[in-house]
């Protein structure tokens, strides 16, 4: 690698995203780092994004079927003439100086594969509640874990061509759950570091039925490779975390035999105790920088998340003990298996 000024291509996958588009690009070709090239990887949007990006004078190179992230991201490494590739969501508006640093860090030791940035505390374009709550909940968790982590995050990812080359491409199977299985595929040989100095402003999911679609089926597709790990990543899969979505969970199914019976309101209350004290620090952080007004909407929107989740590992699990298909899901060569990964 030059050491000096490494060429950086910028490679952005975009399926219909051109209401957030303009602003993204807008933020790639805005840093402060040079030299670098901008590429936006089209997955046959039908909306006007591929207009967006020629306005803004951003080459343009299509997957010519729509296949998903996995595949547009392969198709954008593949078109990469830098010998660092930055993958950067089409909803994400990077700070000006996040490609500088993460290059820096990237520099800094050998031993560090890829690089994942984090997102601001306030969402790109504000929209619902429900768009609020996911980001001040992934600017925490985000935040929380800087440093070697277990796992990718690829709404800003950098890492060197020559390890993408190593560790190959994303598995274009996987439409939910590409970054998890690449995660494991890289700690193998390198290590992963999240940096709060690679920051963008992100434009969250703004719609209840979205966002709980998203966490269910992640969290569904995630089983096998957490089996096959052993163990969890770490950030926002826990053991305590885990812990406290099943007390999610059985606090809402136990509720309407509380409120047909008083006494048993103990069983729903105790439950959902469990589940807030799981992430204090979460609440405390929410209640300091919004007020106890949203902090309420929000302990009640992330009561329901994580009630969800325990659901979608429930079905998971169940799942992974009745399909081989879905058990080999991670598997080297499993994607010549035809396995329905997407709902």
């Amino acid at each position: 690698m030059n050491r000096k000024h490494p060429l950086v291509s910028i490679v952005i996958p975009n399926y219909n995203y051109g209401r957030a588009l303009e602003l993204c690009l807008r933020a790639a070709l805005a840093q402060t780092y040079e030299p670098l090239e901008v590429l936006l990887v089209d997955d046959c949007s039908t909306d006007d994004s591929v207009a967006v990006a020629e306005a803004c004078g951003v080459r343009v190179i299509s997957t010519g079927v729509n296949s998903g992230v996995a595949t547009t991201r392969n198709t954008g490494a593949a078109h990469a003439r830098g010998e660092i590739v930055v993958f950067v969501d089409s909803d994400v508006a990077m700070e000006p100086d996040a490609i500088a640093n993460a290059v820096a860090l990237l520099d800094s030791d050998p031993r560090i594969g890829a690089v994942c940035g984090t997102y601001d505390a306030e969402p790109l374009i504000r929209d619902s509640l429900i768009e609020e709550y996911r980001c001040l909940h992934q600017f925490y968790w985000l935040a929380e874990t800087e440093g070697r982590i277990g796992t990718l995050h690829t709404a800003i990812c950098a890492m060197p061509a020559r390890v993408f080359a190593e560790i190959g491409p994303f598995n274009p199977r996987l439409r939910h759950t590409e970054d998890g299985d690449y995660a494991a595929r890289i700690c193998r040989s390198y290590e992963v570091h999240s940096s709060t100095a690679v920051r963008g402003r992100h434009d969250h999911d703004d719609t209840w039925r979205v966002v709980l679609r998203k966490v269910f089926h992640r969290t569904r597709l995630h089983i096998p490779l957490y089996v096959r790990r052993g163990d969890l990543p770490g950030g926002i899969a826990t053991g305590p975390r885990a812990g406290a979505s099943v007390a999610a969970l059985l606090a809402l199914t136990t509720l309407p035999l509380g409120l047909l019976a008083a006494p048993w309101l103990l069983v729903p209350a105790a439950l959902l105790a469990l589940a807030l004290l799981a992430d204090t620090a979460l609440y405390r952080f929410v209640l300091g920088r919004r007020g106890p007004l949203f902090a309420a909407y929000f302990a009640f929107a992330h009561t329901v998340v994580n009630a969800v989740i325990a659901v979608g590992a429930g079905v998971g699990v169940l799942q992974w003990l009745a399909s081989r298909r879905f058990r080999r899901l991670y598997e080297p060569g499993a994607h010549l298996d035809t396995v329905r990964a997407t709902p």
